[in-house]
Order: structure tokens, then C-alpha cells, then sequence
């Protein structure tokens, strides 16, 4: 559907019977939030909140709370922009097949943005205390727009052609800020917005901010589209929704997106920062109060049936899960083609995204040799790691394509086992030290920094993984270790909580003096963590405790571990410490008093009660 606004694509899917409307008042500190988590895990329809307490504005949630259903949203459109990305990445296809791609010429056409000076008298004026105060996790600094639209120009270029838009959070209230002046930016690393900060400070001028909330649903993706350089996401908005991006700008200069329920202007200072956070993230954790930009806040419009939307975020599996998985089904094979070699590639949702990236790649260098080993894949590696926001990726776990035809980087359990089947932990693990990683992730030595490493593994299997530990072997292990079996050859072990370094260096000993009496050809990865059982239950919970709480450099061992020409490595299993330490950021928890009041609009299987009291 060629949505003209956020009110009409509400209006269809209630038609449709994918929303829900909530009558009845709601609470945005920690109640809408709890409601949205409750009906997201029992993959329960879109949510519209019609009576938010401090607000006279509506909200919506959940809108792509499943992949059904946001390929409902884009019916019409989605394999017109997949066609378009195909074309890109091989332009002689639209020769080959003119009939098929004839209509990719009217997709490109709606791509073109689209300046109406005459949307300008549609909008009013509001302040920032008027906004739905949504505030998600206990611990949370304050409210925080969590469906942003983050526009701003180069300066040197300005213009829309040249402009960024990115899904940044912004914090409304709490902490140092001035309400109704002043609101907190917060965005990571390798993002578009930084490049133009960059230059304004360079420059010594303000940077213009403008923050766009609702508006028709291919804005917000386009929002969080991984897309090439040079290629807008205001194009990929307008070419996604089968309508040209509308805009204007006000008396101020700021860029207003004409289809937005609502638009935030304000100006960004060379230097001027205020604490920001916390706030409950994707990786499941808090991510800290930090210094972050200011934004002076100048205007505050509103349509008037504007409608709020926001999302929570949280360990996964989320909303933005849903969002990770209709990018993939947009782009295809897009990203691998921008790699020589590259022939799939996974950014695990489980594990947080960043902290954990499977890829299949070629093996190619030396087929007249019989011995394989990582040398393409490597190569292959070090462009993932040098490209954009892939290169935020802390694990890379790479497999060559010739190996298995059938290898799959979506299948965790059978990436991981066909990794630990071939690696050689003598050679085929390559650390990358002191050196930046997702602004999220804690696990590092401070914000932002940390390590890296790459685990490549091609050739036949090395060895066979055990599934379950005998009794005989297990009687070889502490009594007061806590040990269970993951996944096949890996096993998770509670040495004890973690107190210090100098204390885990006798523990990890001891840990391969255990280890040395059972054999551990069969066992080739030991990860140690707080909770074994929870850890074990299924491949997600394994790598999200696994990889978010780990930095490599720091926190891999080896049984039989030596450095040989700065080359790391371990002739026996190699061990991960991935327990909590003190530098890591508090895990998010709901609050339980919450849980009880929102038990009201619930059945007891976790469908939304249908009372016409509530809905």
C-alpha cells in the first residue's frame, strides 16, 4: 500500500486485523512499554494506545512486530525495491529480462524526492512535556523517543541528495536536561550523522537537527537501512513506499518532513555535550550515563491526528528483530556483493548483532594444494571488518562456501558446529587488539574500545564433538563446578563468580588441569559464565551470554596456549570467560509490580483480553 501517513496505515491494518486499539488509560512510565513486551513475545498484533496519561497525543507499537506482518505493510511494494536493489548490484539483468523489470523504472521515479511548500499550514506547534514521556526499563534515564527519524545536512553539501537520516535514540527528559529547551542525541559509531558533526565542528557553527516521529512506515526503515554509500535514505523511503519523500523547510531552515505525525528542530553546538542515558538496549543490557550531544531544541510541530510511534527494546528477540529480518528479505544478496568473495553473511540477532557475525566466503587460493587452510577467507575477514557498520563486529566466524554447499549462516547451532568441527586453534584464530568496538558493548575496557577476534575454519572435519559429558569424565571436575552441555563440543562450566583477574588465572589453571584428564579433542570449546543451565537451553541464549560478555583479548584462554611470531594460539580447547565482571553494564529486568498491573489486559495464555472496558 502506498501509505500517505502513519494514520493510514493504521487504519488498514485494523481493517486487516493486525491492531488492536487500548481504550483505557496507560501509564508511559514502564506500563505501555511492559504492555508492548507482553504482546510482542505472544507475536500479538500492532498496538494502538488511545489515552496516554500527561499526553494528548495517541501512540502505536509493535507495528512490525512480525515479519507477516510488515510484509503485509509493504505488499505492494517490496518486490518492486527488491527488484531495484537486484538491479543495482547487476544492471545487466534489466537487459536480460527487460519485461520483468520494466516497472523498476516507475519504482526509481517515486525514489525522487518531492519539495511542497503547501504542507506548511498543516502543521501546529507543541513542547516537548506534551509528548507521550515514554520511559521502557526500571533503570532508564528518563523518556526517550525510541522510532526516531534523525535528519541533518552536510554543510558542505547541503541539501536532501546529501543528507543522512538514521535511527539515533534521543532522550526527552531526566538527568541535566532543560525540559522543553534541551534533549540528548545519542548515536554510535560509524554513523552518517557523525561525519556531518564532524564538519560543522570543524567548521565552528551549530549543527541543524531535524527529528522526524511517525510519518508513513517505509520512513522508519529507511531510517535503519544498511544502504551503500552515496544512496539516500530519503530515495530508498520514497522508492520502499510508492510515494515521494515530502518535505519542506520552515522560516528557520530546518528540513520538515511533510508526512511526519512529528518533527523536533534544534541545533547542535561544537563541544556541547550533557550526560545522556541510561537506557535498556538491544543487547539486553544498560548502556551507561555517558557525555553525548546537545541539542538546543527550537520548534516542536504536531499534525493534528498525529500519532506517536515508538518501539521497546531489550534482549532479543524484539521488534527490531522483525526490522533485521525484512532488511534481509529487501537487500538479498546486496552486502555480499559488495565483497569479492563473500558469499552469505549473518549479523546474529541473538547475540546482539554486533558482538557476533557469521560469514561464508570462497576458498580459492591454492586448489592445486591438498592441505586447506584460511587464506582467502581471511582476506575476506578483514574487508568485513573495514566496512561501515559491519565493521563493528567483535566475534567474525568465517567458513568457506566449498566446504558445504548447504552451510548456512541463519542456522546458529550449525554454523557454530561446522566451525568447531574444522578449526585449528593453532593457527586459524587472529585477535585484533586496542581497538574500537559498538558503543553498546561493555565488555571491553572502556566505552567504545575493546578487541576483536576472527575464527576461520575451512578443510575437512578435524575432529568428531561429543553431545553429552560421561559420569566418569564429569567425576574429573570440581565438585562445586557447575557444568552442562550447550550445544555439540562446547561446554559451559560456573568456576566460581568472577573477582579479578589475578583470581581467574588460577581458576582458568585449574580449570585445564581439569581438562587435561578427560579427552577434550571431542570438547574444543569451554566457555565459562554464571549460569550453565540457562546458558545451555537453546543456540540463542548460548551466544548471547557468550559473546556480549566477553572481550576477546582479554577473556580468551587455551589449554596448551603460546604466542609464536605474535601469533596467538592453543594446541587444546580454547576457553571463554564470559561471566559477569564488574565493568560490565547491569542486565535489564522487568519490574514486577508492573507485570501485575498489566495482567488486566491479558488472558492467562499472554493473548490481549478482548474486555470492551480495555479495548
Amino acid at each position: 500500500m502506498a501509505y500517505s501517513s502513519l494514520t493510514a496505515c493504521v487504519a488498514d491494518l485494523e481493517k486487516n486485523g493486525h491492531l488492536v486499539r487500548i481504550k483505557h488509560q496507560v501509564d508511559p512510565h514502564l506500563e505501555m512499554a511492559a504492555i508492548h513486551l507482553r504482546v510482542f513475545e505472544n507475536k500479538g498484533p500492532a498496538i494502538y494506545f488511545e489515552n496516554i496519561k500527561g499526553s494528548p497525543f495517541p501512540a502505536v507499537s509493535n507495528l512490525f512486530g512480525t515479519l507477516e506482518r510488515s510484509k503485509f505493510i509493504f505488499r505492494d511494494t517490496l518486490h518492486k525495491v527488491q527488484q531495484l536493489v537486484s538491479l543495482r548490484n547487476d544492471p545487466m539483468k534489466a537487459f536480460a529480462n527487460p519485461l520483468k523489470y520494466i516497472g523498476s523504472a516507475l519504482t526509481a521515479f517515486s525514489s525522487i524526492p518531492r519539495r511542497t511548500n503547501s504542507a506548511k499550514k498543516y502543521f501546529l506547534k507543541t513542547t516537548i512535556d506534551k509528548l507521550p514521556q515514554i520511559k521502557n526499563w526500571p533503570k532508564d534515564g528518563g523518556p526517550f523517543i525510541t522510532m526516531p527519524q534523525v535528519y541533518t545536512e552536510d554543510i558542505d553539501k547541503p541539501g536532501v541528495l546529501k543528507s543522512n537520516l538514521g535511527m539515533y535514540r534521543i532522550q526527552l527528559a531526566g538527568n541535566e536536561y532543560e525540559l522543553n529547551k534541551e534533549i540528548g542525541l545519542h548515536y554510535q559509531l560509524h554513523r552518517g550523522i557523525g561525519i556531518h558533526q564532524t564538519k560543522a565542528n570543524k567548521a565552528g557553527v551549530p549543527l541543524k537537527v531535524s527529528i522526524f516521529v511517525g510519518g508513513p512506515p517505509s520512513h522508519p526503515l529507511a531510517a535503519v537501512m544498511p544502504l551503500p554509500e552515496g544512496l539516500s535514505e530519503l530515495t530508498f523511503a520514497g522508492a520502499l513506499g510508492s510515494r515521494r519523500f515530502r518535505y519542506f523547510y520552515d522560516d528557520e531552515g530546518f528540513c520538515i518532513s511533510a508526512d511526519a505525525d512529528f518533527v523536533i528542530t534544534g541545533t547542535v553546538n561544537p563541544g556541547e555535550n550533557k550526560p545522556e542515558g541510561p537506557f535498556g538496549d538491544h543487547l539486553g543490557y544498560y548502556s551507561l550515563k555517558h557525555p553525548f550531544p546537545l541539542m538546543k531544541v527550537h520548534n516542536v510541530y504536531h499534525k493534528p491526528n498525529a500519532i506517536w510511534s515508538f518501539t521497546v527494546v531489550g534482549r532479543p528477540p524484539q521488534e527490531d528483530t522483525s526490522f533485521g529480518a525484512l532488511i534481509h528479505e529487501i537487500t538479498g544478496e546486496a552486502i555480499p556483493k559488495e565483497i569479492a568473495g563473500l558469499k552469505e553473511i549473518n549479523a546474529v540477532d541473538a547475540a546482539g548483532v554486533h558482538p557476533l557475525l557469521f560469514a561464508i566466503g570462497s576458498e580459492r587460493y591454492t586448489p592445486y594444494l591438498e592441505l586447506k587452510k584460511p587464506q582467502e577467507v581471511l582476506t575476506i575477514a578483514n574487508q568485513i571488518l573495514g566496512k561501515n557498520q559491519l565493521s563493528l563486529a567483535k566475534y567474525v566466524l568465517i567458513a568457506a562456501r566449498e566446504d558445504d554447499e548447504n552451510l548456512s549462516t541463519q542456522n546458529i547451532a550449525g554454523f557454530l558446529k561446522h566451525i568447531l568441527e574444522r578449526i585449528d586453534f593453532n593457527g586459524d584464530v587472529h585477535f585484533y587488539t586496542n581497538t574500537t568496538i559498538d558503543t553498546l558493548d561493555y565488555s571491553g575496557d572502556g566505552l567504545n574500545s575493546g578487541s576483536k577476534v576472527v575464527f576461520a575454519a575451512v578443510g575437512e572435519v578435524k575432529r568428531n564433538l561429543a553431545t553429552h559429558l560421561s559420569e566418569a569424565d564429569f567425576a574429573h571436575f570440581s565438585v562445586e563446578n557447575e557444568i552442562s552441555v550447550a550445544l555439540p563440543g562446547v561446554l559451559m562450566m560456573f568456576p566460581g563468580k568472577y573477582l579479578n583477574a589475578e583470581n581467574t588465572l588460577i581458576q582458568i589453571a585449574e580449570i585445564k588441569e581439569q581438562l587435561s584428564k578427560i579427552d577434550i579433542t571431542v570438547w574444543p570449546l569451554v566457555v565459562l559464565c554464571d549460569n550453565p543451565l540457562f546458558a545451555a537451553q537453546n543456540a540463542d541464549y548460548f551466544v548471547w551470554v557468550t559473546f556480549t560478555r566477553s572481550n576477546p583479548a582479554a577473556d580468551i584462554y587455551g589449554v596448551g596456549e603460546f604466542i609464536k611470531n605474535k601469533h596467538w594460539g592453543c594446541t587444546g580447547s580454547l576457553i571463554i570467560d564470559a561471566r559477569k565482571k564488574p565493568h560490565h553494564a547491569p542486565e535489564m529486568y522487568k519490574d514486577l509490580i508492573i507485570e501485575q498491573q498489566i495482567d488486566k489486559f491479558f488472558n492467562q495464555d499472554g493473548t490481549l483480553n478482548q474486555n470492551e472496558d480495555f479495548f
